[in-house]
């Protein structure tokens, strides 16, 4: 975990006029583009060693010592119901912020590849669609909504809500009792 990258976080923006654009990180996820709002991200670092956590869903890959914090390492493409992600070169770990309860928790989210180029890109308001009602192969809780860039869509992801701290642990709650069931029988 050599090579970390900053990302500069701008004060959170209230009462921005509808064409104001947000900057937006974009990476790929099993071929596919998302986006993140820059807001939320406090760095990026290169995929490195995991310590693995016994009988946690496949979802969690881990956790990493990121300066002495124990942070949790979510595997994005298995959260949203897809293949877990193999590991390659370019696989990168985003570590995000979200609020949970009145302070907030630091947690890594497994994509891909950060966008080489363009990495961080500004998309004015007028150019985000809403979140589609059907048709998309996740769950549409978790889009922000559809950000179009050169005629092409990208996944604008609600990040607080994929990485809900609720949701995950009623997601293990349910695989726990699952598993406990099975050896009951």
């Amino acid at each position: 975990m050599n090579d970390i990258v900053q990302v500069a976080q701008q004060p959170e923006m209230t009462g921005h006029s509808a064409g104001e654009a947000q900057q937006y990180l974009t990476f790929t996820l099993t071929g596919e583009p998302y986006a993140i709002n820059i807001q939320r991200i406090k760095e990026i670092i290169q995929y490195g060693e995991l310590t693995e956590v016994p009988r946690m869903p496949a979802f969690i890959r881990g956790v990493i010592n990121l300066r002495g914090a124990v942070v949790p390492v979510i595997d994005l493409s298995s959260r949203f119901g897809k293949p877990p992600t193999v590991v390659g070169r370019r696989n990168c770990i985003i570590i995000i912020e979200v609020e949970v309860g009145s302070g907030t928790q630091s947690i890594g989210v497994m994509v891909d590849a950060v966008n080489a180029v363009n990495a961080v890109l500004e998309i004015p308001a007028t150019e985000i669609e809403p979140a589609p009602k059907f048709g998309s192969n996740i769950h549409t809780d978790f889009i922000a909504g559809m950000g179009k860039i050169d005629g092409k869509f990208v996944i604008i992801l609600n990040i607080q809500y994929v990485l809900s701290m609720d949701d995950m642990a009623a997601l293990v709650a349910v695989r726990s009792g699952s598993t406990a069931e099975l050896v009951q029988e």
